[in-house]
């Protein structure tokens, strides 16, 4: 049966986090010769609560799975959508890079390590895109660590969501946004996700996923499976798993267990949140209606027009952030100026 574990943080991430690993029984199905990958939410040039993983709780996963195995490889993918830029960037900015030297952790980034072509099916057709191998072929399994934020498109970004950053392209990402809900699940699946730690230092409600309203909730969830953590952070949230499309597929499949299955360590009455909702302002519709038409993802961000619908956007939508600042290319581009394409060893 799923097992989740549920605490407050009470400034002990650590603490919570390793009793958390203990309770979904961890050691069972790891062992000092695994390959973990770990998987934060990174999606802003610098922190932001609510919006990314904090780094306190990044590092407390961190030194909790050093407890079982001392290969850990943490990573993401250059974010930004149609302003890409670069995640080494943030590692630096964060500080990750150095918590994962004092800590003997390896870090990647997967838009530059090497790929394996994949077939994904969506709609009535199958693509072909590029996943890292390190995440399909080198590791046992992934350690998604996400924040639990309401999402404009989504309506959630929780335990599933958060893998749609090993996509290492930010322009595939766009091109299957209309297909999102079948081609996130084949992308857990290839990536082997197994565990779930979910950072609830904040939430973020109304309209994310990058801008919103944090709510400070204080708990961390962990989970043996990204379902099982999708349907008890969905109770504490007080949104309906049938309500996020891609969890009701999910549930559908078998991949998000019954509530009354899962193993949990204790009631979730004190962890329920006040109900979060998503707010959508008039200037998130275009992007919505984007998310779920090829047409118009093609013509919003990969059509001649796709900068002059942007700046026209713009006059009404103050950016998310500052793209003449962190912004390097678009997304149809492949290699950024002035860095090294992806490597074609193994990284």
């Amino acid at each position: 049966m799923p097992n989740v574990f549920v605490s407050r943080i009470a400034g002990d991430y650590l603490g919570a986090i390793r009793a958390g690993l203990d309770h979904i029984g961890l050691s069972a199905f790891v062992s000092r010769s695994s390959v973990l990958f770990v998987k934060p939410n990174l999606t802003l040039p610098v922190y932001s609560p609510g919006v990314m993983t904090s780094i306190a709780a990044l590092e407390a996963v961190l030194i909790a799975l050093s407890d079982y195995t001392p290969n850990l490889i943490l990573g993401d993918s250059d974010p930004g959508g149609y302003n890409r830029f670069s995640m080494d960037a943030v590692y630096h900015r964060t500080g990750i890079f150095d918590i994962a030297a004092r800590l003997g952790v390896k870090v990647v980034n997967l838009s530059r390590v090497e790929r394996r072509r994949v077939s994904l099916s969506v709609g009535k057709r199958e693509v072909e895109i590029g996943l890292p191998r390190l995440l399909t072929d080198d590791i046992d399994f992934l350690v998604t660590v996400p924040v639990p934020k309401v999402h404009m498109y989504t309506v959630l970004s929780l335990a599933f969501k958060n893998q749609w950053g090993c996509i290492p392209e930010p322009g595939d990402r766009l091109r299957l946004h209309p297909y999102f809900n079948e081609v996130v699940l084949r992308v857990n699946e290839l990536v082997k996700t197994r565990v779930a730690v979910v950072d609830g230092s904040y939430g973020l409600d109304e309209s994310g996923p990058l801008r919103g309203r944090p709510v400070p909730l204080g708990w961390v969830v962990v989970a043996d499976s990204p379902g099982a953590a999708a349907r008890v952070v969905c109770d504490l949230l007080q949104i309906p798993v049938e309500r996020v499309p891609h969890l009701r597929l999910a549930a559908e499949r078998g991949l998000v267990p019954p509530f009354e299955r899962i193993v949990l360590n204790q009631d979730l009455g004190p962890f329920v949140a006040d109900p979060f909702h998503r707010h959508l302002a008039l200037t998130d519709y275009p992007g919505l209606l984007a998310f779920r038409s090829p047409v118009l993802a093609y013509l919003a961000y990969f059509s001649p027009f796709a900068a002059l619908l942007h700046k026209l956007l713009y006059l009404f939508r103050k950016p998310f952030y500052d793209y003449g600042l962190y912004t390097s290319r678009s997304p149809g581009e492949t290699e950024m100026p002035g860095e090294t394409p992806p490597h074609p060893r193994r990284d």
